[in-house]
């Protein structure tokens, strides 16, 4: 099954939803307003998409808000990275989209599409 890891207001996490729906494809919905995902399966998206560095969103919103935007720029400290999103799942990119060990993150691009209906196809 495919998980997405989003929030309501994300209108790329709605594309993400739509794009499998529209494929009959069964998804779980995970809203990061409601629920984060465990240190465990961070750490396994995080290995799928090429660091935790990846999965921090320092240009959005929360990141701003949190005075964290410029915070964590250079060589990052990926245990401080994740210790933040850990507590503050809204600091995460998003969509997050993971199907089993495989995982991409961020907004939608024609890549993703022809990777996720590589995953369609199972």
């Amino acid at each position: 099954m495919i998980q997405i890891f989003g929030t309501k207001k994300c209108s790329e996490s709605r594309k993400a939803e739509r794009f499998f729906r529209e494929r009959g494809v069964p998804i779980q919905v995970i809203d990061l307003a409601v629920r984060a995902p465990s240190p465990g399966e961070l750490r396994s998206i995080a290995a799928a998409v090429g660091g935790m560095a990846k999965l921090f969103d320092r240009d959005g919103k929360r990141a701003r808000e949190k005075g964290l935007a410029h915070a964590l720029l250079g060589d990052p400290d990926i245990a401080e990275i994740e210790r933040r999103v850990v507590e503050d799942p809204l600091l995460l990119r998003t969509p997050i989209v993971r199907d089993g060990r495989a995982a991409t993150v961020g907004p939608i691009t024609p890549e993703m599409h022809e990777l996720w209906k590589n995953w369609t196809k199972k």
